[in-house]
């Protein structure tokens, strides 16, 4: 084990809370492997980056020498995490909860040491609990308490209906860490209130209760609202090559400083030296072109990585500089691509851009646009060329 101050500004990074950091000290001190458990409901057969920001502290945490488990909440995943939601969940059924929990476990291995992971899934305790047992668990919290949640303020006093079996979520989640025995549970930011049940659960147990460690939500392609599949502004960890090189250089370079922190596993110290070289004047998209390569290749391989950078340059005339693009935002939801392309400039008029179009002389991320009925979904962000020069990154809202 390395020394406490060390561990610290490791588990630090990118973390937005640690409740309580004085307690996570004394746990560290004395020098065993702590439970670091973090879990995910298999609702969709796919990651993307935004689920790995917990996953890559997870495996901060298995470099520092200690025991990850990384759960798949296979029961919780039927009743639907209402977290953040403002209608009650739609709940999956158990075959498709096993095919995506399948897919989970071949994912995360791209990042965690399999050999150190333990995998768990929350039916093999949950199953075996009594309707007593559940109505047990279900007395040890008030319904004033779950009404302080944010989301179900929000939808009681907007007459929104709550469904009984949403507020059982977050005892059945905390429940999980008393069955863990967990040190420490790491969780989005909008994860808190259900991390600070399993701590009340565990103490009143008589265990010591579980640091919580919440970790920022990656904000999309679009630098504004969280990844999302349903907003379209992900890029996920099945992507390929090309597809992920072409959406991290889509990123604003104000935005990729949030993307090392929590993505990439260069030091601090070495992302901190990138800044003062772009200060000094070293073009940000070089710079860029490194974080991109490292994503892709811990999900791909780094062949894979150089050949997406070549073929991302090769994309690009020689002359064009995409990093030094402006910045277009175009309101009103989904668009024609020929009055989008108008609208950023780019073209002098619509029947402009129909012309270039058909010229084979229009690209939306490097790749050429040949259907002129072409529409761009709203909260999507492509970065536009037209012809050989110019270039636009377009937020469509």
């Amino acid at each position: 084990m390395i020394p406490v101050e060390d561990a610290m500004q490791q588990i630090k990074r990118g973390a937005d809370e640690i409740l309580v950091e004085s307690e996570l000290r004394a746990k560290l001190a004395r020098g065993k492997p702590l439970n670091i458990k973090a879990g995910f409901d298999p609702t969709a057969p796919d990651l993307h980056l935004g689920h790995t920001v917990l996953i890559n502290k997870m495996r901060q945490f298995q470099e520092l020498g200690h025991h990850v488990m990384f759960l798949i909440g296979d029961f919780t995943g039927m009743i639907g995490d209402p977290t953040g939601k403002s209608v009650t969940r739609p709940s999956l059924t158990a075959e498709e909860i096993q095919e995506n929990a399948g897919s989970y476990k071949k994912q995360v291995f791209k990042i965690l040491d399999p050999d150190l992971t333990e995998i768990c899934f929350n039916s093999t305790w949950h199953e075996k609990m009594t309707s007593a047992d559940m109505i047990k668990l279900a007395s040890r919290h008030t319904v004033a308490r779950m009404l302080e949640r944010d989301d179900f303020s929000k939808r009681f006093k907007g007459n929104l209906p709550i469904s009984i079996h949403e507020f059982l979520y977050p005892l059945v989640q905390g429940y999980d860490s008393v069955m863990m025995k967990a040190d420490v549970e790491l969780g989005g930011t909008d994860q808190k209130f259900n991390l600070l049940v399993g701590r009340e659960l565990q103490r009143s147990d008589g265990f010591e209760p579980q640091i919580t460690l919440t970790m920022p939500i990656l904000e999309g392609l679009d630098g504004v609202q969280k990844m999302s599949k349903s907003l379209k502004n992900y890029i996920g960890v099945n992507d390929s090559p090309n597809d992920m090189f072409g959406k991290l250089m889509s990123i604003s370079d104000d935005l990729m400083w949030r993307y090392f922190e929590l993505l990439s596993f260069r030091p601090m110290l070495e992302v901190d030296g990138f800044r003062q070289d772009i200060k000094k004047g070293k073009n940000p998209r070089d710079v860029k072109f490194l974080l991109a390569e490292e994503i892709i290749a811990r999900f791909h391989d780094v062949l894979s990585a150089t050949k997406a950078r070549e073929d991302f340059i090769a994309r690009f005339s020689k002359g064009a500089t995409p990093d030094e693009m402006p910045e277009i935002t175009i309101e009103g939801g989904a668009i024609g691509i020929a009055a989008m392309l108008k609208q950023a400039g780019l073209t002098s008029s619509t029947s402009d851009s129909f012309r270039m179009i058909q010229q084979g002389a229009v690209k939306l991320n490097g790749i050429k646009v040949e259907d002129k009925a072409m529409k761009v979904d709203a909260n999507e962000v492509v970065i536009a060329q037209v012809g050989k020069r110019k270039f636009a990154r377009i937020f469509v809202k």
